[in-house]
């Protein structure tokens, strides 16, 4: 199989990537959506693939590879099934943080001591006093992870753990730089985004995330779970993670309480092409704030020649179990929704996989190349 990687690396790996819009028009022309996901449910690690495409929020391809549950039981996971869409959570958490600042109840060089000074009383962060709003939707903030092995029992579905909690894991680890130096993706940034949000519009993320962005944009089978255990609601597949003993546990039931607004959404295809459709068509924010997420951020490693002419954008979201990534066009014209869920450690190479597939949809008439994870979109 491909290089194996922590489930702190891979959280890394499966960033948020966001790009900013272009204004060049995607032509019509698609790849066979059939074959793209027979060929990623080939993929080592692979257990069952889910895609959706959707040109002008309309779905012209579907197609489901591999089987629902361990062993080829199960039949097929149904392309409208709900799944896990990890790390593309942090897109919608940034976006409703920068509708508050649209509407001037927050800045981005707001500090967080003072729009969050629980963390500073009781010694959460870390220089709290220096650090800003935008450097956390950036990940820039020098903010170590919390989400890694060490720190986290991915195999523990019942323990609720507070926001709170988890920032105690991340305050004993050694910060990863100066406020504002560099790039460190860490989803310590988006559960203080997460209470933020919660503070400033005295309502949990789950009702505003309804409030603002599902009911709105008609998202009708996407929630976010927030108590464990809390299985997928309704027909999906079965993601399944080698444990310290060397074996597979079903993941069904993830631990929803550590997902917050840093990975815990579960929603469709459908549901995700109409999210990425609106936000890049600039109808959830004005293009200045719009940048702030999609802008590459101080410090990161430069990106590698992007496929397709630099004309479409990832993002991809994982935990153990499952990968899911939403590749789009820069114009937010067509969306190829993915889900795969996993037999064996996340890897890279399932990444890869998911990117080749899109590139083969997206944009069926450019030569084949290498694909990178990254390769798509900046890491958000």
């Amino acid at each position: 199989m491909g290089k194996r990687v922590t489930a702190g690396l891979a959280g890394a790996a499966l960033a948020l990537g966001l790009a900013q819009p272009a204004t060049a028009g995607a032509d019509a022309r698609t790849g066979d959506v059939r074959r793209a996901i027979a060929e990623l449910a080939d993929a080592d690690g692979v257990l069952g693939a889910i895609g959706e495409l959707y040109v002008d929020g309309r779905r012209v391809g579907r197609s489901s590879a591999g089987s629902r549950l361990l062993g080829g039981k199960g039949g097929k996971i149904p392309t409208d099934a709900r799944y896990r869409i990890g790390s593309q959570t942090k897109g919608m958490t940034a976006t409703v943080i920068l509708q508050l600042v649209k509407e001037g109840r927050l800045g981005l060089d707001d500090k967080v001591a003072d729009v969050l000074p629980v963390v500073a009383e009781k010694d959460l962060v870390e220089r709290a006093g220096e650090i800003t709003v935008r450097q956390l939707i950036r990940h820039t903030s020098g903010i170590p992870e919390w989400f890694r092995p060490e720190l986290v029992d991915v195999f523990d579905f019942t323990t609720y753990h507070r926001p709170a909690d988890l920032l105690k894991l991340s305050r004993a680890q050694p910060r990863t730089g100066e406020p504002g130096e560099k790039f460190s993706y860490s989803s310590a940034n988006y559960t203080l985004l997460t209470m933020i949000i919660e503070r400033i519009a005295g309502r949990s993320l789950a009702a505003e995330f309804e409030r603002r962005l599902f009911r709105p944009l008609g998202m009708s089978d996407t929630y976010l779970p927030i108590r464990p255990p809390q299985a997928i609601k309704g027909p999906r597949g079965h993601g399944y993670a080698p444990g310290p003993d060397g074996r597979l546990h079903d993941m069904d039931r993830l631990n929803a309480s550590w997902g917050h607004g840093a990975g815990g959404v579960i929603s469709t295809a459908r549901d995700l092409s109409t999210y990425r459709r609106a936000f890049l068509q600039g109808r959830l924010l004005p293009a200045d704030l719009q940048r702030v997420i999609t802008d590459p951020p101080e410090g990161a490693p430069p990106m590698p020649s992007p496929p397709c002419g630099g004309q479409i954008v990832q993002t991809n979201g994982g935990a153990p179990g499952f990968t899911s990534a939403t590749i789009s066009t820069r114009d937010g014209r067509k969306h190829f929704a993915i889900s795969t869920t996993l037999d064996a450690e996340q890897s890279l190479n399932v990444v890869r996989a998911i990117s080749k597939a899109a590139e083969s949809v997206l944009c069926p008439d450019q030569p084949d190349g290498p694909a990178s994870p990254r390769s798509a979109g900046r890491q958000g």
